[in-house]
C-alpha cells in the first residue's frame, strides 16, 4: 500500500509539472502570436558580385521549371502577358532549352568553321584570342536571342513545336555567320587587314 502511494505521488508530481510547462507554451505562444509580423523590404540581388568556386547542385532564381504546370498568365512591370492557351509555361520553357542546346551544339561544331572561313575571305591574318571572345560573347547572348527570335516568329511560323524550334535555330545559326562575319569586317577595317 505504501508503494502504491509513493507511486502515486510522483505520478501526481509529473502530471504538476506537465501542467506547469504546458501553461509556459501556452504562454509563450500567446506572446509569439502578439508580436508584429516580420516584414522584408526590397531584396536586391547583385550577381556581379558572386564568386563561384566549384558548381554543384542545383541553382534556381526565379521561376523553376517544375513551378510551372499551372501558371497561365505572368505579370511582369505591371503588364500582363498571356501565354498562348495551347502551351504550358513548363513546355515553353522545355522548348526554349531545346533551342539553346542545339544552338550551343552548332556553335561547338560550326563555329570553328566559320570563322576561319570568315578570315580567309576578309583575307586576315590575326590570332584566335577573337575566336575565343566572339564564342564567349554568343554564349553569353544566347537565352536573349532565343527569346528575341521565338517572340518575334509569325503566327504561321507557328505551326507545331518543333517547326517553331526549326524555323528559330535557323534563323539563329544566320545570325551566328552574319554576326561573325561583321565583327571580323569591323575587326579588319581597323586593323588594316588584320595584320597590326
Amino acid at each position: 500500500m505504501k508503494e502504491l502511494h509513493i507511486f502515486i505521488e510522483s505520478q501526481a508530481k509529473k502530471i504538476k509539472k506537465l501542467e506547469s510547462s504546458v501553461t509556459e507554451l501556452q504562454q509563450e505562444v500567446a506572446n509569439l502570436k502578439a508580436r508584429p509580423p516580420v516584414q522584408v523590404g526590397n531584396i536586391e540581388y547583385k550577381f556581379d558580385q558572386l564568386k563561384v568556386e566549384t558548381l554543384d547542385g542545383t541553382l534556381n532564381i526565379g521561376l523553376n521549371p517544375s513551378d510551372l504546370e499551372g501558371i497561365t498568365d505572368f505579370t511582369v512591370d505591371n503588364k500582363n502577358i498571356q501565354t498562348p492557351n495551347n502551351s504550358s509555361p513548363k513546355k515553353l520553357f522545355k522548348r526554349s532549352m531545346e533551342i539553346e542546346n542545339e544552338v550551343r551544339d552548332y556553335l561547338e561544331s560550326q563555329l570553328p568553321e566559320i570563322y576561319q572561313e570568315t578570315k580567309d575571305k576578309l583575307q586576315m591574318t590575326i590570332d584566335d584570342a577573337y575566336y575565343q571572345f566572339i564564342r564567349e560573347d554568343i554564349l553569353k547572348q544566347l537565352p536573349n536571342r532565343v527569346q528575341t527570335h521565338l517572340s518575334n516568329l509569325k503566327d504561321g511560323e507557328r505551326e507545331t513545336d518543333e517547326h517553331t524550334k526549326q524555323i528559330v535555330v535557323e534563323n539563329m545559326k544566320k545570325e551566328i555567320q552574319q554576326g561573325v562575319y561583321l565583327f571580323l569586317e569591323q575587326v579588319h577595317k581597323q586593323t588594316g587587314g588584320g595584320n597590326k
